[in-house]
């Protein structure tokens, strides 16, 4: 393993790309034993699966995906008889029985357990790779109530012994007189709120010398900001992470991409199957988290990314991801009839010749129709006919297709692209 250095939070992000693999795959088949023997609804999921066999990524994305909609409907359904709040998906329940330490609500709601290990949403990384350093006083402007952002934070801030003023959301002119009067060294929260108290700051003439670094979160970062926080003189980076996951990746001084993090295993999937995609495709992020008290397999955020390639230019090794690029879930409502992105795989499924495909609805609401976008590398007679029977079988409304060339349609993901006008 890479000899520690003051540049990196620990040597797991130099390790070869090999030996990172190596031990991601040796951690996966005790991972899905863990849960299939402490997390009820896992026992169920993967009943069928022997886990010493899962122990590369072809056998995991033969595994099924759990997406938020199925998570969220376990847990009501446990609750509605009175079972697990956390719908079989947790290994721990309340203390000192086994051990959770907090519970939150993401809407829907849907309950998360933090556990009590030490950084236990390892966001640590993140706020090293921002600057962040022991004896540091951080500004946390994340949630403490009902989402776990703040605890996240400041759970690692302590990690790193930082000190922490829990400021929270709101109270804007208390925040900016705690900033005043404690100046700390840096901020955690959402971009915007950041930019809402320096604002306020410069309308009340109050400076805030101390605050030169920033995490921020939950929301987009565009550069625009970016370059107005860096005229302030803070340097502001960004990180992805989740209440169900936790950290999933980190912005560096690369300002090059996203690089994951050390104790997830990430793929991309075509959105609406489990089916990875091709490294610099557009796809859903799927999560295997490694995280024992909450050991979520194959987790579906929604979000769309891709995989950039080669490696970081500041040594770290891990695969970088381009960062949020939207939502995965594209479905819509055609002439009184759901048409979910999982129908527009399945009908490409059923066509070999068909690389991609992109539904595109247009027309307007009540008056629309469907055009079904098909790469092939090469047509042959009654291939279009074939396919509009498989639109018609598959999703009970016709549609029209039109024949491309690969490499034709854009690279963002989009499987159902909703062109309606609702003027």
């Amino acid at each position: 393993m890479t000899p520690a250095s003051p540049d990196y939070y620990d040597t797991l992000e130099t390790r070869s790309v090999d030996e990172r693999e190596a031990q991601l795959m040796a951690a996966l088949p005790r991972q899905i034993a863990h849960a299939r023997s402490h997390a009820a609804a896992y026992g169920q999921l993967l009943r069928d699966v022997a886990p010493e066999a899962v122990s590369s990524r072809v056998a995991l994305a033969a595994l099924p995906v759990t997406r938020k909609a199925e998570l969220l409907e376990r847990q009501k359904a446990a609750r509605r008889d009175g079972g697990d709040p956390f719908g079989g998906f947790s290994a721990i329940g309340w203390r000192p029985r086994s051990g959770a330490l907090r519970v939150f609500a993401s809407p829907g709601p849907i309950y998360e357990p933090e556990g009590c290990g030490a950084d236990y949403w390892r966001a640590a990384r993140a706020l090293f790779a921002a600057g962040f350093r022991a004896g540091d006083l951080v500004h946390n402007s994340f949630s403490y109530h009902l989402t776990p952002a703040g605890s996240m934070m400041e759970t690692a801030a302590h990690a790193l012994r930082c000190t922490v003023f829990p400021g929270g959301v709101g109270n804007t002119e208390l925040q900016l007189q705690a900033a005043s009067e404690l100046q700390p060294d840096g901020y955690v929260g959402t971009p915007s709120f950041l930019k809402i108290l320096l604002d306020k700051a410069a309308e009340a003439g109050v400076a805030l010398p101390s605050m030169r670094k920033a995490l921020v979160s939950g929301e987009a970062f565009p550069a625009s900001l970016r370059e107005w926080l860096a005229a302030r003189g803070i340097v502001g980076y960004q990180c992805y992470a989740t209440a169900d996951l936790g950290l999933i990746a980190y912005e560096t001084e690369a300002r090059d991409g996203m690089v994951l993090d050390e104790h997830v295993i990430v793929e991309i999937v075509r959105p609406g199957t489990g089916d990875p995609v091709p490294d610099g495709e557009v796809g859903e992020i799927v999560v295997t988290t490694l995280n024992a008290d909450y050991p979520l397999i194959r987790f579906g955020t929604g979000d769309l990314s891709a995989v950039l390639p080669g490696r970081c230019p500041t040594g770290r090794t891990n695969t970088r991801i381009r960062g949020w690029l939207g939502r995965a879930d594209q479905t819509a409502k055609v002439r009184g009839m759901f048409v979910h992105p999982s129908q527009v795989a399945d009908i490409a499924r059923r066509h070999p010749e068909v690389r991609r495909a992109r539904l595109v609805v247009n027309g307007e609401m009540a008056s629309d129709r469907m055009t079904l976008h098909v790469e092939v590398a090469q047509s042959n007679d009654g291939l279009s006919e074939r396919i509009a029977e498989s639109i018609r079988d598959i999703t009970k409304l016709r549609g029209e297709v039109v024949l491309s060339a690969p490499g034709t349609l854009p690279n963002d993901g989009k499987v159902i692209e909703d062109a309606r006008s609702y003027e």
